[in-house]
């Protein structure tokens, strides 16, 4: 990724002024949070800026390119049809299970 000089972080009155990123670097910004998952204060910290504006970057991002997802395809289909099947019967599994350790768990003398 580029990265962007920045120079010094005072005015020439000694306040401080505000930084300013172009666009393709709060994109790539906002892409590494998204693309590695790693959470937006600590990317914040690796790439000095602030968590706040890192967020805001990462929300405009996801929101201009939120139509950009690809619709499943076939094969994508019929796995998630079998991962939802397969999460049906594991959970009908395990409420019988369940329900047989309270039935053994209760004292029948």
């Amino acid at each position: 990724m580029d990265q962007v000089e920045l120079g010094s972080l005072e005015g020439e009155d000694g306040g401080a002024f505000r930084r300013s990123f172009s666009r393709k670097y709060r994109e790539e910004a906002a892409k590494l949070v998204i693309e590695t998952g790693r959470p937006i204060a600590q990317v914040a910290k690796e790439l000095g800026v602030d968590e706040v504006s890192l967020g805001k970057w990462v929300k405009d991002y996801r929101a201009a390119h939120d139509s950009e997802e690809s619709p499943l395809g076939v094969s994508e289909r019929a796995r998630l049809r079998e991962l939802e099947r397969e999460t049906r019967d594991l959970r009908l599994e395990n409420e019988f299970l369940k329900k047989a350790a309270a039935y053994f768990a209760k004292d029948h003398r």
